[in-house]
């Protein structure tokens, strides 16, 4: 090869390598994204349409009984007094606490252990309990009362907490166990293996190895059987006859009769029920993303 044709092919220098065009802003804006009008103007309709009607409470909750002004002034929380005391919305309130909390603690606990059984354990009716537990996805809640309230009744468990408790346990299990199952197959398998290998039984390496790594999933999980469960008004309905012992939503339908609607305690009690459901997902909202995540992606 000739020094002319060996420092034809020696490589420029990366400084010297001219850079590609830059398209303008205007090409920028048609290709690779939206004008902005285009997005905030969607937003902002959807936006309204969702806190009218949250306005809309808070103005009947706060205005005096009678007033028919589109202001809440002067402000006054008669409303709230009066449910809290004298519709004994502060037992319920501690009823809602107690259903839901226990139910996410055993829809979690149950759903850990099944998940992991249905994960890292391979059995001949695996996939036929797979598609049980999808099948019972498509039945109503309302299906289940006439035998549940059999079982309860052969128990002497009607009028009690421990029935409701259950019912939204039993109800929430398929579809937990089915999420905690996806977010156990994320786990790399070879991680539980070098724990073995390090000494730890099967239990061990669960609760140190996988555990930790589960917390955004059992977030999830957990939070939605709180809120389905401080939501749900059928199980409450039918199986608590004891004004000491409903919840929330059946307290709220008590104020509500035939012949009126007392609109100011309505409101009142709605934003009481709303509030601990807003909390709660403004502390979790980071962990519930990322568990959605893990759920999502292979990992």
């Amino acid at each position: 090869m000739s020094t002319k044709e060996a420092t034809a092919i020696v490589p420029m220098p990366v400084d010297e390598i001219p850079e590609p065009p830059r398209p303008n802003k205007k090409q920028r804006r048609a290709w690779d994204e939206a004008p902005r009008w285009q997005i905030y103007l969607p937003l902002g309709i959807y936006l309204v349409f969702t806190l009218i009607p949250f306005y809309w409470i808070l103005l009947f909750a706060l205005r005096p009984a009678g007033s028919t002004s589109l202001v809440p002034w002067p402000m006054t929380f008669d409303h709230f007094e009066k449910v809290w005391t004298e519709r004994s919305f502060g037992t319920y309130f501690e009823n809602s606490i107690l259903v839901g909390v226990a139910t996410l603690l055993m829809t979690t606990l149950v759903a850990l252990a099944g998940g992991y059984a249905l994960a890292r354990f391979d059995f001949k009716v695996k996939r036929a309990f797979m598609l049980a537990l999808l099948c019972s996805q498509f039945v109503p809640g309302a299906l289940l009362l006439v035998p549940l309230f059999q079982i309860f009744a052969e128990l002497q468990m009607i009028n009690s907490l421990g029935a409701v408790i259950i019912a939204e346990t039993v109800f929430q299990l398929p579809l937990s166990m089915i999420l905690i199952s996806g977010f156990i197959k994320n786990v790399p398998y070879t991680l539980e293996e070098a724990a073995w290998v390090d000494g730890c039984n099967r239990f061990t390496a669960f609760r140190i190895v996988v555990l930790p790594l589960l917390r955004p999933g059992l977030i999830a999980v957990g939070s939605f059987a709180f809120v389905h469960s401080w939501n749900h008004f059928l199980f409450a309905l039918m199986f608590l006859s004891d004004q000491g012992k409903q919840t929330i939503p059946v307290g709220l339908n008590t104020l509500m009769s035939a012949d009126s609607v007392d609109l100011g305690a309505l409101a009142a009690g709605g934003i009481i029920a709303a509030v601990p459901v807003v909390i709660v997902f403004a502390f979790i909202q980071k962990w519930l993303i990322t568990g959605f995540s893990a759920g999502a992606v292979k990992g």
